[in-house]
């Protein structure tokens, strides 16, 4: 008998959150995956001790400085070496890949997402900025070349795992589910003062700072609304968000007939992740185990849209189209980021959001060079925002 393909994985940002569980997986299952391509910005010990344990073809470190250390240590290994942000844009077309995860923080996932799509490589997507940003560019590109794209978000995953013998039934309604972060429940008064330290103590997931700070101020859920238009075709009326605090429901689909269908399981990326490089193949696993009597109580309630007002910013971008969700994209990358740097207060994330989109440039129908000017005026706006606070 002869042995199945393995299928040839490049990881964009393996030493981030959702990289180093999918290294996780992968060493699991050696039987079905190789690692083609290992990319980092910056953790090049990290780059380096997967490399020697993964054996892949080619590693990229975005940071040019720490290219001599990654190229020292590898190159007695016959590893090839790149160095920065366009070598990864160039490495993802590689004949030998089958399947690209791109699990990069924020907007520089977009371009390298562009060039595997029009190589025609599958995409597991865990990057949701690139949808986010340009939905519309990357579904139409997907959809020309014929590219499956795989959701890694949990929520997303559960939508498609859901949709899965169903892909013939229209959609009537999906529900994300939200634990509602850190600081559910919780007055503006109270969020007004709130530390870095505290909002980066999510309840139920482990995940990188970025997305703990947008999961605190549920821009994270409104960015995955906004995702989960493009993935699964839908209007913004066809998409509720329900906060469920124990985590366990990680997303329905209501169909036309009324039923729902609803994917659960313990809080672990490693599954979403398993299922999007498996499909449709559902792998072994030694993962824990869901238990009813630990949790004999699931609950519901409505996200506070007058609170955290992020959700309801993304809802009025995903309204606008355009270039609009480009715009609060960048602008929370930037107000996040000087909310981790002490350089302004919770609440001026979203403040600071809301001023970027009723300033930056509106286009209807943008091109890829225009969202790349979007991105960089909103970046523009929002530090001289964020100066003039400080």
């Amino acid at each position: 008998m002869t042995e199945p393909k393995k299928r040839h994985i490049a990881i964009l940002g393996s030493t981030g959150s959702i990289g180093t569980q999918a290294v996780d997986v992968i060493k699991a299952h050696p039987d079905q995956f190789q690692v083609e391509v290992l990319t980092t910005n910056n953790n090049a010990e990290l780059l380096i001790q997967q490399a020697i344990d993964l054996k892949p073809n080619v590693v990229v470190i975005c940071n040019e400085d720490r290219y001599d250390q990654v190229f020292s240590a590898l190159d007695p290994l016959d590893i090839k070496v790149y160095a920065g942000a366009k070598s990864i844009a160039s490495v993802v077309q590689m004949d030998t890949i089958d399947m690209v995860l791109t699990a990069m923080v924020g907007y520089a996932g977009l371009l390298p997402t562009i060039k595997a799509i029009e190589a025609g490589k599958s995409i597991a997507l865990a990057n949701k900025e690139t949808l986010v940003v340009a939905g519309e560019l990357i579904t139409q590109l997907a959809a020309r070349k014929a590219v499956n794209i795989y959701p890694v978000d949990s929520e997303h995953s559960a939508i498609f795992q859901c949709l899965v013998g169903e892909f013939h039934n229209p959609i009537e309604k999906i529900i994300l589910t939200a634990s509602g972060g850190p600081f559910r429940g919780k007055s503006r008064e109270f969020l007004s003062t709130v530390t870095k330290a505290q909002a980066l103590k999510h309840p139920n997931w482990t995940m990188g700072a970025k997305i703990t700070i947008d999961s605190a101020t549920l821009m994270n859920k409104g960015l995955e609304v906004i995702e989960a238009k493009w993935l699964f075709g839908l209007r913004s009326d066809q998409i509720d968000v329900i906060v469920h605090p124990q985590s366990i429901i990680h997303s329905l689909v209501q169909f036309e007939d009324g039923s729902l269908k609803a994917q659960m399981g313990l809080p672990d990326m490693r599954l979403p992740i398993q299922f999007a490089l498996g499909y449709p193949n559902r792998l072994k696993s030694d993962f824990p185990r869901f238990n009813f009597m630990d949790y004999p109580s699931l609950t519901f309630e409505q996200p506070d849209l007058e609170t955290f007002r992020n959700l309801q910013l993304a809802f009025d971008a995903l309204d606008q189209g355009g270039n609009a969700a480009c715009i609060i994209n960048a602008a929370n990358e930037v107000a996040v980021d000087a909310f981790l740097h002490d350089q302004i207060g919770f609440l001026e994330i979203s403040e600071i959001i809301e001023g970027c989109l009723a300033k930056a440039t509106f286009v209807q129908i943008p091109t890829y060079d225009d969202y790349v000017s979007t991105d960089q005026e909103t970046r523009r706006l929002a530090m001289e925002r964020i100066k003039s606070l400080v």
